[in-house]
């Protein structure tokens, strides 16, 4: 049996133990059964991606979503040094109808979490593009905004969207938000229940 060099013995043992702890091959065939383009998969193996993060790009591919705002939404998370892990906040807003633009300024924002949940209520309770946008843009901004739970009672007491932004905008709370929406339904549901005593005429 032919012996190695003593010099020779450091770099096979430095080749052969890298090769026990090489990482497996990255499979991107379940994004292209999502229908993901070999273009886009290309762009995306630039960015490395886990195979957890395949998983969350394969949900939103399922969801409709298109190429450019799935790699968008990789690469924001990943300038903010950390996995995209947010296709459940993502496809809420997608199914909302919130434009790719919208979805991706709260992403790069690293907020899909925190804001997407409001931000859909804003579209449930029947709030104007306008003032869903002014709401979104207040979020990204961290500006004080209320609920979307306590604008959706304060616009059912028959509060105009401007008359509720003033509120916000005048620093309201969810609290103070919750004790005005609580008095303005017991002044509805009390409105036109006082008692009228008819008078007819004596005999």
């Amino acid at each position: 049996m032919t012996k190695l060099p003593s010099l020779l013995i450091p770099l096979v043992l430095s080749a052969i133990l890298a090769g026990c702890h090489s990482q497996p091959l990255t499979d991107y065939r379940p994004l292209d059964k999502a229908g993901m383009w070999s273009g886009s998969m290309e762009e995306l193996k630039k960015l490395n991606p886990s195979e957890s993060e395949i998983a969350q790009i394969v949900a939103l591919k399922n969801a409709g979503v298109n190429d450019e705002l799935c790699l968008g939404l990789v690469n924001a998370a990943h300038a903010h040094h950390h996995p995209f892990t947010s296709a459940a906040a993502a496809k809420s807003l997608n199914g909302a109808n919130f434009t790719d633009a919208q979805i991706l300024a709260v992403a790069k924002s690293d907020q899909l979490d925190a804001i997407s949940a409001d931000a859909v209520m804003y579209r449930l309770i029947g709030l104007s593009d306008p003032t869903v946008q002014i709401l979104l843009q207040r979020r990204l901004r961290g500006l004080p905004t209320l609920s979307g739970a306590e604008i959706g009672r304060l616009k059912n007491t028959q509060l105009s969207e401007q008359e509720i932004l003033a509120r916000i905008d005048n620093g309201m709370t969810d609290a103070q938000a919750d004790a005005e929406a609580s008095a303005r339904e017991k002044n509805r549901n009390h409105s036109g229940t006082g008692f009228v005593r008819v008078r007819g005429r004596r005999r």
